[in-house]
């Protein structure tokens, strides 16, 4: 029998009397985005991670695997279909592209260490799976070629692993060495470049510590320190160390021709030394004296081993994995799926409840809660990391935050200032305790704005949040020399804002993603003109026009299938490039005019101003059937490899920057059509299967796009602003704002799903959208009915553009 179904809860519908808790958990489904279009295959997928974790922890214990093609292949979540263990590691990120990071802090379990087993080469050792694995929400399970079954769980800060041996050798390898590689295209693999190992006297733990640099971050290096133990003492212990044989290329100095053998030296401590040699232990249990089931815990600390230590007393005291699951799962159900209630009788639809429930569960796998654990300064602020990244996650999952995580994301927002109070910038993407990468505008700009336009104050510093910002919108940032694109910084701040402060755009010739930049930092200067308007309201006016700069970048000469006016590319001279095709990026990434979006896609990305982009459009007639074109199939030129697989429109909803396009809609009074085409995308790209999600799930961003469309609402982002979609469930509960209920109800489903009407805290709503204070801070009903008719029901006026402004 498996640990998980040793958990038992009794299950009552929302409306009956709950006795006993009721087990969300059941509804998710931890596998949603592990393939993509290629059955039994990563590529085109979510990327996510698969093993145990809590909402937002710094352990995220799982398997490590190998690429079986590194053409089609990806590792960054550990987990893949197809690729063969090498390790059971501490720490993961989930859903995201690009070089891959941690897969950290790992052991192994191996029935044989005899040739032609290399203990520093995991090809020979690694393991091939046997069925399928098995996961749900804290639990874990896979079943290896050589016998061995392994089971885990994990905590905030640890996790705990339970090996099942068959009769013969047992041997667990604990290799510090060991991370996630990149592919051999990859410009920012991560290293390896030292640690330290020592074994216990009595042999049944070890500790230490790993330094690591690099990923998709192109980081600088960062220590895990780590403690771990055995609930049976092992017959044998002994560290190890080997030639490291894969350096930083600049450090390299080595010359051998490949991996050496491990030298046994010290039995009880291994120290990596000035090469930075590879250091692990070796343990091993006599088949004759001792239980065939084997379980360690772990524990990691940023600070000390005495701190990771700690973390096992206190988070997993018991050898029983079903303890650690079953706490897992009760974690899960109060701080996350409890906050969202739906109907579970025997009507309610299974698949809509598995992907409401398997939303919310990957949308709380990161960021990582640090706090506590902030090696770098003193500090009585909280401190997460692994924000990967403010470019996906600003334009609809912080919204979900702030609605039913307010704790949380006040904690978030502190920890974004204190990262500039002590490091000089605000973070738009970040992991391994390191600011980078910037895919565009200063994203952490929008993130702050939102929560402060919506009202969240708490313990945040406002004064020294609006300084943060001020500082991305006016101080160049210095330039790191990234490889993945020379031009500017790719670590924090607007690296092309010397173009934008001079000559009000992002030039062609001066920088990279001249188009996309420039949208981004129209709307990052808008963030700041909110802030502005109750901080500082002398600079309001100012980043208010500046937010208005896209227009210098809009040709109105332009044509394309048949409409004319595009964001085009502009060199430094004032003139435009007049030989690109809106139709085409190049390969929309670092180099290229836009990132992960044609210049089609960003000229419908300036959420502030929407009156203006109608008017530039046409009007809202040419508006509407230019965005009705969007949605054609067949019509996309630009093959966007992973992040465009099996999309043929010109919608790429795989791809954040078209997130709130399907809604646009509702700027010209056909919210109808918002339903029609918000819903058609859900339908066709979102399952409750491997591959569930349509490209990387980026840290829960695109599980949280779906979430919005389930529950009915979408919010537009920098404004207390939400548009009215179309509910999936009947009858809807939401905890907000901590202990607040927002209820949203819809008649009719059974007819259809086109909004015929809509009523708000009892009266009757003539508009497609409403404001965060109308039933966002103390709680309300939305009523919906629904039907078969595209009515055009909205006659009050359409959703505001705050970020209006004629240049």
């Amino acid at each position: 029998m498996l640990v998980r179904d040793l958990i038992v809860y009794s299950i009552f519908s929302i409306s009956g009397v709950t006795a006993t808790p009721i087990d969300y958990s059941q509804y998710v489904n931890p596998f949603i985005g592990s393939e993509g279009p290629i059955a039994g295959k990563g590529f085109g997928g979510g990327d996510i991670f698969v093993g145990g974790a809590l909402p937002f922890g710094v352990v995220k214990v799982g398997i490590d695997t190998t690429a079986a093609n590194w053409s089609i292949a990806v590792l960054n979540g550990g987990w893949t279909p197809d690729g063969n263990v090498t390790g059971i590691s501490m720490m993961h990120e989930s859903g995201t592209g690009g070089a891959p990071k941690y897969g950290l802090i790992s052991q192994m379990p191996l029935t044989s260490i005899a040739p032609p087993v290399n203990i520093l080469d995991n090809l020979t050792y690694s393991q091939p799976r046997v069925g399928n694995d098995t996961a749900s929400v804290g639990y874990f399970k896979s079943q290896l070629q050589n016998g061995v079954t392994i089971e885990l769980s994990g905590s905030r800060h640890s996790g705990i692993i339970q090996y099942s041996f068959p009769e013969g050798e047992k041997h667990v390898l604990v290799d510090v060495s060991h991370y996630l590689p990149g592919s051999p295209s990859d410009t920012s693999p991560q290293f390896y470049v030292g640690g330290e190992i020592e074994i216990s006297q009595d042999g049944a733990s070890y500790s230490g510590y790993g330094t690591y640099i690099g990923g998709w971050n192109n980081g600088a290096p960062f220590t895990v320190y780590f403690y771990g133990e055995f609930n049976h003492k092992p017959s044998t212990s002994q560290t190890f160390t080997g030639v490291n044989t894969d350096p930083i290329p600049r450090y390299q100095n080595l010359a051998n021709g490949g991996i050496s053998e491990p030298v046994y030296g010290n039995i009880s401590k291994a120290t990596s030394g000035p090469l930075n040699d590879r250091v692990g232990a070796l343990f091993t249990w006599d088949d004759s004296s001792q239980s065939s089931q084997i379980s360690s815990r772990v524990g990691i600390s940023f600070i000390s081993v005495d701190k990771a230590h700690s973390y096992i007393k206190s988070e997993i005291s018991s050898w029983n994995l079903n303890d650690t699951v079953t706490a897992a799962v009760k974690e899960w159900n109060q701080d996350v799926f409890s906050k969202i209630q739906v109907p579970l009788g025997q009507s309610a639809n299974f698949t809509h409840l598995r992907l409401l429930y398997s939303s919310l569960y990957f949308m709380h796998l990161m960021p990582s809660d640090r706090s506590g654990e902030n090696p770098l300064w003193e500090s009585d602020e909280p401190f997460w990391d692994d924000f990967y990244t403010m470019w996906d996650i600003f334009r609809c999952t912080v919204s979900f935050y702030h609605l039913v995580q307010p704790t949380y994301y006040e904690s978030m927002i502190r920890s974004l200032i204190d990262i500039w109070r002590h490091q000089g910038f605000l973070p738009d993407g970040r992991s391994g305790n390191w600011n980078g990468l910037v895919q565009g505008g200063s994203n952490a700009d929008n993130v702050l704005a939102d929560a402060y336009v919506k009202g969240l104050r708490g313990a945040i510093n406002w004064t020294d949040g609006y300084a943060a910002m001020k500082k991305d919108a006016e101080v160049i940032p210095y330039n790191t020399y990234d490889p993945t694109d020379y031009t500017a910084s790719t670590k924090e701040g607007r690296g092309a804002l010397g173009d934008w402060k001079e000559l009000g755009y992002v030039s062609q010739d001066r920088n990279t993603r001249c188009i996309s930049r420039t949208v981004e930092y129209s709307l990052n200067d808008f963030a700041l003109s909110q802030v502005a308007a109750g901080e500082v309201p002398e600079d309001q006016q100012k980043y208010l026009k500046r937010s208005a700069n896209w227009q210098n970048i809009w040709d109105h000469n332009v044509t394309s299938l048949g409409f004319a006016g595009f964001l085009a590319p502009k060199f430094s001279n004032g003139t435009f490039n007049t030989t690109y095709d809106p139709l085409l990026c190049g390969g929309c990434e670092w180099v290229d005019y836009t990132y992960e979006a044609v210049p089609w896609e960003y000229s419908f990305v300036i959420p502030h101003d929407m009156e203006t982009l109608v008017e530039f459009m046409g009007g809202p007639t040419t508006f509407e059937s230019r965005l009705d074109l969007m949605f054609k199939p067949n019509m996309s030129q630009q093959s966007l490899g992973a992040n465009g697989a099996g999309i043929t429109t010109l919608m790429n909803i795989g791809n954040e920057p078209d997130f709130a396009t399907p809604y646009l809609y509702h700027y010209i009074s056909k919210q109808a059509k918002s339903v029609q085409q918000s819903r058609s995308l859900a339908n066709q790209y979102f399952k409750d299967a491997p591959y569930g999600i349509p490209g990387n799930s980026d840290a829960g961003a695109m599980n949280s796009w779906l979430l919005w469309n389930i529950i009915g609402i979408y919010p537009v982002v920098t404004q207390p602003v939400y548009l009215l979609g179309s509910p999936w469930f009947p009858d809807l509960n939401m905890t907000i704002n901590g202990n607040k209920t927002l209820r949203i109800t819809a008649t009719g489903q059974d007819k259809g799903n086109f909004v015929q009407g809509v009523q708000i805290n009892g009266k009757q709503w003539n508009k497609n959208w409403f404001e965060h204070k109308d039933v966002m801070v103390d709680g309300g009903i939305i009523e919906f009915q629904l039907g078969s008719e595209m009515k055009v029901w909205e006659t009050g006026e359409v959703p505001p553009s705050p970020g209006h402004y004629t240049l």
